[in-house]
C-alpha cells in the first residue's frame, strides 16, 4: 500500500490493471468518466464537479484516494460510501485472483470502484488519479474529458525532477480527440500539454486564461478559486449536458454536505481557531500559509507532521518563524521518523517541541493556546486523518 509503505509499494506498470479489468469483464468500459489528475486540488476539483452533478440529478460515483478515516470515503456515490457488503464479498469472489496475480492495494480498489459504478450504473463517475497519471491504475478510462489542474514538484522519485518531467507523466492521461482542461498555465509546462494535445488531436484549455464568473464554494480556502475555475470550465465541455447556473451555484457552495470531503481548510473549532488541511508539499502549502496569516491572531501553534520523501526543512521555513511547532510523526510506516524530525530542526531557528503521538502533539497545542490564538493541523494527509 503505497499510502503506508511508499516507493517499495510503487508499481509503475498498466499490465496488472489491464488483466485484471479484463478478468473483471471491462468495467471501466461500462461507465462515462471524467479524469482528473495533478500535484494539488485534484481532490477538492473532483468533489466540486461531483457536487454539481449531484444537483443536476444524477447519480454520481467519485473515486478519490487517499481516505482519511474509512476506505469506503474512496469509493462513493452521491456522497454515499460504498457498501460494506459490496467490499466484503469482491474480496471473498475474487481473493484468489489477487493473490495470485500479487495485485496492489490501489490496484484492487481500482477494480472494485470500476466493478461498483458499473453494478450500480452511475450516470457518470468522477476519477481521481493516484500519482502521476501515465502509468496510473485508473489510466483504463476513456473519459468525456480530462482535468490536469497543476504541475508542482512532488513524488519527485518517481515523476521526474523537474516540471517539465513531471508533466510529461501527467500528460499520459490525455487521450486521442478527448478535451483537456489544464487548471494552471505554467511557463515551464505549457508547451508539454500543449505538444501532448496535438500529438492526439485533443482539445486544449487552459481554464485560468478563460473568462469567466467567478462562483464561490463553501471549500473555503483561497486555494480553491483556482480549483472552482479549473471545475467550472471542465463541466462546461461534457458533452450532452447543460450546466444551469443555479444548480451549479448550490453545487458548489453544497461540496462537503453532497460529497462529504473532509481536511480542505477544515474549521475545526472557532475559539481558538483550529484549521486542518492536507495540503503537503511545497506548492500546496504555499497556498495555506496567506491564508493563515490573513486571520488576527496572538500566537499561532503548528501541529505538523511529514511523510519521508517531502522537503521537510523547506516547508517549516515557509512558515511564520515566530511560530510555536508541535512536531509529530503520523503512525505510517512512511512516517518521517521523530528522530528525523530533530535532526532536521535543530538546525532551524524555531520554537519547536517533539512528541512521541501526533495527538499528544494536538493535546499540548490546546493546552498552551489562548482563546484568541490560531492552532493549524497539517504537513501531511496522516497528520490530518488522525486529528480528525
Amino acid at each position: 500500500m503505497y499510502q503506508k509503505k511508499g516507493a517499495q509499494a510503487y508499481r509503475p506498470d498498466l499490465s496488472r490493471i489491464e488483466d485484471f479489468c479484463d478478468y473483471l469483464n471491462q468495467p471501466q468500459d461500462q461507465i462515462k468518466t471524467i479524469h482528473v489528475a495533478g500535484t494539488n486540488g485534484k481532490g477538492s476539483t473532483a468533489h466540486m464537479m461531483a457536487s454539481v452533478l449531484q444537483h443536476h440529478g444524477l447519480q454520481v460515483g467519485l473515486y478519490t484516494s487517499p481516505h482519511l478515516k474509512d476506505f469506503r470515503e474512496r469509493i462513493k456515490i452521491n456522497g454515499q460510501p460504498i457498501d460494506k457488503a459490496f467490499v466484503v464479498d469482491f474480496v471473498e469472489k475474487h481473493r484468489t485472483y489477487f493473490e495470485s496475480h500479487s495485485l496492489s492495494f490501489f490496484e484492487m480498489t481500482v477494480g472494485l470502484a470500476f466493478s461498483y459504478f458499473s453494478k450500480k450504473d452511475v450516470d457518470i463517475a468522477v476519477i481521481e488519479v493516484g500519482m502521476g497519471g501515465r502509468l496510473d491504475g485508473t489510466n483504463l478510462i476513456q473519459p468525456e474529458f480530462c482535468i490536469i489542474t497543476n504541475i508542482g514538484m512532488d513524488h519527485t522519485q518517481f515523476l521526474g525532477d523537474s516540471l517539465a518531467e513531471i508533466a510529461r507523466e501527467k500528460a499520459g492521461i490525455i487521450k486521442p480527440n478527448i478535451p483537456v482542461i489544464v487548471g494552471l498555465t505554467q511557463v515551464e509546462t505549457q508547451a508539454v500539454f500543449k505538444e501532448k494535445a496535438r500529438q492526439l488531436k485533443a482539445e486544449i484549455i487552459f481554464a485560468d486564461q478563460m473568462k469567466s464568473i467567478e462562483y464561490e464554494s463553501d471549500l473555503k480556502g483561497t486555494y480553491q478559486r483556482q480549483n472552482i475555475k479549473t471545475a467550472v470550465v471542465g463541466l462546461q465541455h461534457l458533452k450532452g449536458f447543460e450546466l444551469h447556473p443555479d444548480k451549479l451555484e448550490n453545487g458548489l457552495m453544497n461540496v462537503v454536505a453532497n460529497t462529504g470531503i473532509q481536511g480542505r481548510w477544515q474549521v475545526m473549532n472557532e475559539v481558538p481557531m483550529i484549521v486542518a488541511d492536507v495540503a503537503h508539499n511545497l506548492e500546496g502549502l504555499q497556498y495555506i500559509i496567506p491564508q493563515i496569516e490573513s486571520h488576527s491572531y496572538r500566537q499561532l501553534h503548528l501541529v505538523l507532521g511529514f511523510v519521508k520523501d517531502k522537503a521537510v526543512d523547506e516547508i517549516i521555513r515557509l512558515f511564520p518563524p515566530d511560530s510555536e511547532f508541535y512536531l509529530s510523526a503520523p503512525q505510517i510506516p512512511r512516517a518521517l521518523a521523530t528522530y528525523d524530525l530533530k535532526r532536521i530542526t535543530q538546525d532551524l531557528d524555531i520554537s519547536y517541541k517533539i512528541f512521541p503521538t501526533v495527538k499528544a502533539a494536538f493535546l499540548a497545542a490546546k493546552r498552551k493556546a489562548h482563546d484568541d490564538d490560531f492552532i493549524f493541523i497539517g504537513g501531511s494527509t496522516f497528520v490530518v486523518a488522525e486529528i480528525l
